[in-house]
């Protein structure tokens, strides 16, 4: 009963601290219990269990509008222990989000806590912590904000301290910081909170470079270690740096148009089964003041296949842009990712309409992630046309980390021999999302020299000071020479990792950074 109670707490809570209100709140609930049979002990944990969820949601006024039945957590005589997961959902104005990391060194942290019963919040005061808490952050006198949970007071800064690497000073220390907290609430206050007539607390001050509890002094790498370290042989977080890498810089000017100037441009995105980026990708080209058009390669039947070759050829005489979105094309099959686009991108029409497109009309060619895999497997990256893949030709495959990665990389600008890269200067840093199992650019060492000395490394993974680096996490999957993305010999076809399109109002809030490599901008204005 009471950790249900408290589950359904701790997932509101969570909610309010990140800037949506308690009434525009609902939840969904996920079970595991074991198998019940006639013992009334075992069909006493899920009924205790639904009763502490229910109080909860009356309490607090929150409603569940369903959940996934997960009753089958046993296998033979092994059971799992009896698990409730709440989930709490809202819609929101996205300029009251807040972020948990700590910000803004010499601000207050303060505790908002309400009135407890044991373990369990009393709800009205519960309640008044929310409603104050919102009232807050609509009037932006929060910079961050988190709830207090399962690890207590301690877990919870050390997490908000290694986000930013903002120190954090307490005066006093005690037992309470590392006990379990639902219902608290921990925020970086502006001057103008009026904290004495709130009821809150001020327990710290950010600042430094460490974390200092009561006159004893931590080191975020130590204190990163300890809270990696459990982990790190099953899953870890970096890989062993393997190779060299420098920054390259080829400055040549990208080629000029030789084709008429079309007003409105037009984009085709195929769309496979397993590609997932193609409206973010529609959307990016939209903006920048193209016609996109996402074309769905049917694959159900050999008709449909037929069916789709015949209408992609259409299509492509008909674009001056070919664009490969990312995702996980036929799950990344057969054998390896991209290779599903490639075979059907080797048929003979589409593949003589691909270079009438580019050679013929002075069309240009994008392929991020998996569409970049599609584009090195053809050979549109680095060779220009599409041919077979031999065996010591550019390729991309398993990250060195040996997992899948999703995070944020800084990239440098390596050449200007492209008209995607016309509107930035060789040298220029950028950050971008990553988000890939089979990232790691690889390539024999003679052709590695030929698409160096040629300048058709486009952008290359870097570290904090800009400099090309194997250094794990900066380079994100063990790349030869940092390589990011790669262009054709005149640069009219780019392939890189990292999703440029992924771009957009209040994404990255608590990563600030410039984003805009002006990629779909530069491909566009390239036909005005």
């Amino acid at each position: 009963y009471h950790s249900a109670y408290l589950a359904v707490v701790e997932s509101v809570t969570k909610l309010v601290s990140a800037g949506f209100s308690v009434k525009n709140a609902y939840l969904t609930f996920q079970e595991y219990f074991e198998r019940l049979g006639r013992d009334p002990k075992r069909w006493g944990k899920p009924f205790a269990a639904l009763l502490g969820a229910l109080d909860a949601q009356r309490d607090l006024g929150v409603a569940a509008i369903g959940g996934k039945d997960s009753m089958s957590g046993s296998f033979e005589d092994l059971d799992v222990p009896p698990t409730l997961v709440s989930f709490a959902i809202a819609a929101g104005d996205v300029d009251n989000v807040v972020s948990p990391e700590f910000k803004l060194p010499g601000s207050k942290v303060v505790l908002l806590e309400p009135e407890y019963d044991g373990l369990l919040p009393k709800a009205e005061s519960l309640l008044a912590v929310y409603e104050t808490v919102e009232k807050l952050i609509r009037e932006k006198k929060v910079l961050s904000a988190a709830a207090v949970s399962f690890g207590g007071l301690a877990e919870l800064l050390t997490k908000q301290c290694l986000g930013n690497r903002v120190g954090v000073t307490f005066d006093k220390v005690s037992a309470d910081m590392f006990a379990p907290r639902f219902g608290d609430i921990f925020f970086v206050a502006d001057d103008a909170c009026g904290l004495d007539k709130l009821g809150a607390k001020q327990v710290a001050v950010l600042g430094g470079r460490d974390i200092v509890l009561g006159g004893k002094r931590v080191t975020f790498d130590d204190a990163a270690a300890a809270f990696e370290g459990t982990l790190e042989k099953v899953y870890p977080t970096t890989a062993p740096a393997v190779g060299d890498a420098e920054n390259f810089s080829a400055r040549a000017g990208y080629c000029l148009r030789t084709a008429p100037a079309v007003a409105v441009p037009r984009v085709l995105i195929p769309a496979f089964p397993g590609t997932n980026c193609e409206d973010d990708t529609a959307r990016a080209f939209e903006r920048a003041g193209a016609k996109a058009k996402v074309f769905v390669i049917k694959n159900r039947s050999a008709a449909d296949i037929q069916e789709s070759v015949d209408a992609l050829v259409k299509e492509l005489d008909k674009s001056q842009i070919l664009a490969f979105p990312g995702g996980f094309s036929g799950g990344d099959e057969p054998d390896g990712s991209g290779k599903f686009i490639a075979t059907t991108f080797r048929n003979p029409a589409i593949a003589e309409a691909v270079m009438r497109l580019l050679y013929k009309r002075d069309g240009l060619a994008l392929g991020i992630c998996n569409g970049f895999q599609a584009l090195i497997k053809l050979g549109l990256v680095p060779y220009g046309d599409i041919r077979e893949q031999l065996a010591d030709a550019p390729t991309l495959t398993f990250n060195n980390i040996s997992r899948h990665v999703s995070t944020m990389v800084d990239i440098r600008v390596a050449t200007d021999k492209s008209p995607w890269l016309s509107s930035v200067k060789v040298g220029d840093v950028f950050k971008v999302p990553v988000s890939h199992g089979e990232g790691r650019f690889v390539s024999g060492d003679a052709e590695l020299d030929k698409l160096i000395a040629a300048g058709q490394v486009a952008t290359q993974y870097v570290d904090l000071d800009g400099n090309a680096t194997m250094v794990s996490p900066f380079n994100p999957n063990g790349s030869m020479c940092a390589i990011e993305g790669i262009i054709s010999p005149d640069g009219r076809v780019l392939g890189k990792m990292g999703h440029a399109e992924r771009l957009d109002d209040n994404l990255y809030r608590n990563v600030e950074d410039n984003y805009d490599m002006q990629l779909y901008k530069s491909g566009v204005k390239y036909f005005l």
